[in-house]
């Protein structure tokens, strides 16, 4: 005996098809109508008026085909869908009774253990919802066959999630429900007693602060087998907190005090002499604490000459600029010292050569860590010279170089991550155990804060010749360099992964 399989929407859409191709060669035989039915003569003479004819006669006959052949492909693509139709009725006749017949059963079947125990005898169990943000456990399976309903989503900050339902005598346990912020996932439900696998357990809640401690919330336990089947899945951990960003320190100290003057040295001679001022002292550092203060500035260098007649290559030379003091903990480098003042003064001697050099600029302190300032750099000192009688020269001096900012605080390690849930047991004779639960990621760490500003360098001094400004002015002194902005903190650590459930005890 042979069987025939129709698919109703296979025959429908072989008809589309048909009836496509068929409205296609039609528009195409009525375009080439005109020119092979009427082909005009090559010539006037009767052989070119008689083949003419003759071609005529064909793209006539070709047409009067045409017509027929499309009559029948319509009508055929009609047939084909009208028994595609036919076939659909059928079928929704035939499956319906059926259908009706089978839902009818079943519910008289499970009427009395619905009334007598709260669960159906064949059947799965219902899924549970969330009601006011907290997730329902899922109904129990059929008391023969069926698995249990999966546990409801939770989405208040510390509800756990809705507990998987359990099956009945065949049938696999439902899963549990994602938990609400910081709490603990819902626990799978358990297979059928004579078999069925266990419920996965159900995801941790991620990190709230002001939930659970700003602990994350646990994976939820898998549910186990009883007989003959494998244990759950264990559920994943929730997510840890972010990391602080990190924070520089406001400077709260006391600033350094300033570093001394260097002393002048002056000079009176007739022979051949030169003088140098003393160095600026350094300026103070600042004080530790919860911010150290800012460094003090350095000091001042100096120098005087002041020549005779008869003197021979006098030359002044100012001192340099203190450093600037160092800074306690977020503080602003102590501003290095302005360069001494080189002054000479000689109006009666006849040296072929004469100078005044002034002092540099101090250095600038660098910042106190945590994201302190650079401190500026001091100005480069002037210098002087007044000698009508011979050729003199006088050069301001360099700027100091600012100090260099530092670098901002690291952000904070971000949160550990929750512990997954535990792995449910296999069957009690054949069945593997659940694998434990992914621990939760750990939370992001924060950002690092900015690092500090470079120190400005200090101006170059000016240079005065005879009372005139033109002598050689010196170069400022380069800015500091900014500091690095505070490195982001590390990400927290993967919660510790659920234990493993323990297998049946035959397979």
């Amino acid at each position: 005996m042979s069987f025939l399989l129709a698919r109703p929407e296979a025959l429908a859409a072989a008809a589309a098809d048909l009836l496509d191709v068929g409205t296609s060669v039609g528009a195409a035989n009525a375009a080439a109508a005109a020119s092979i039915t009427a082909v005009p003569a090559a010539a006037a003479d009767e052989i070119s008026q008689h083949i003419a004819a003759l071609f005529s006669a064909h793209g006539q006959a070709y047409q009067l085909l045409s017509e027929q052949v499309s009559d029948f492909h319509h009508r055929f693509a009609q047939v084909l869908s009208a028994n595609g139709l036919w076939y659909a009725t059928a079928e929704a006749g035939n499956a319906s009774p059926l259908q009706s017949f089978g839902q009818a059963a079943l519910g008289v079947v499970n009427a009395p253990t619905q009334a007598w125990l709260g669960r159906p005898l064949i059947g799965d169990g219902v899924a549970g919802g969330t009601v006011n943000g907290v997730g329902q456990p899922g109904g129990v399976g059929g008391l023969l066959v069926g698995d249990g309903g999966a546990g409801g989503a939770s989405t208040a900050p510390g509800a756990a999630g809705g507990a998987g339902g359990s099956a009945g005598l065949i049938g696999n346990g439902g899963a549990g429900g994602r938990a609400g912020a910081g709490a603990a996932g819902g626990g799978g439900g358990t297979g059928g007693l004579l078999y069925g696998n266990g419920g996965a357990g159900g995801t941790g809640g991620a990190a709230v602060a002001g939930v659970n401690g700003g602990m994350p919330g646990r994976g939820g336990d898998a549910g186990s087998a009883i007989w003959f089947g494998n244990g759950g899945s264990g559920g994943l951990g929730g997510t840890g907190l972010p990391g602080a960003d990190g924070l520089n320190p406001t400077p709260t100290g006391k600033a350094a005090p300033d570093g001394s003057y260097g002393a002048n040295n002056a000079v009176n001679s007739n022979g051949y002499f030169s003088a140098g001022g003393g160095t600026g002292g350094a300026g103070g550092t600042g004080g530790p604490g919860e911010s150290g203060g800012q460094g003090g500035g350095g000091g001042t260098g100096g120098a005087t000459v002041t020549g005779s007649a008869g003197g021979n290559l006098p030359i002044a030379i100012g001192g340099a600029g203190g450093n600037g003091g160092l800074a306690g903990a977020g503080g602003t480098g102590g501003a290095g010292g302005a360069g001494g003042a080189a002054v000479l003064n000689d109006g009666t001697s006849t040296a072929a050569y004469a100078g005044a050099f002034g002092g540099p600029g101090g250095l600038g302190a660098p910042g106190g860590e945590f994201g302190g300032s650079g401190g500026a750099g001091g100005n480069g000192g002037e210098a002087s010279a007044w000698a009508p009688n011979y050729r003199a020269n006088a050069y301001g001096g360099y700027g100091g170089t600012g100090g260099d900012g530092a670098s901002g605080a690291n952000g904070g390690a971000g949160g550990r991550g929750g512990s997954g849930g535990s792995g449910g047991h296999g069957g009690l004779f054949v069945g593997n155990g659940g694998s434990g639960g992914n621990g939760g990621g750990g939370g992001t760490g924060g950002l690092g804060d900015l690092g500090g500003a470079g120190g400005r360098g200090g101006n170059g001094g000016a240079a005065w010749l005879n009372s005139v400004p033109s002598g050689i002015e010196g170069n400022g002194g380069d800015g500091g360099v900014g500091g690095d902005g505070g490195t982001g903190g590390d990400g927290g650590a993967g919660g510790s992964g659920g234990q493993g459930g323990a297998g049946g005890l035959l397979w």
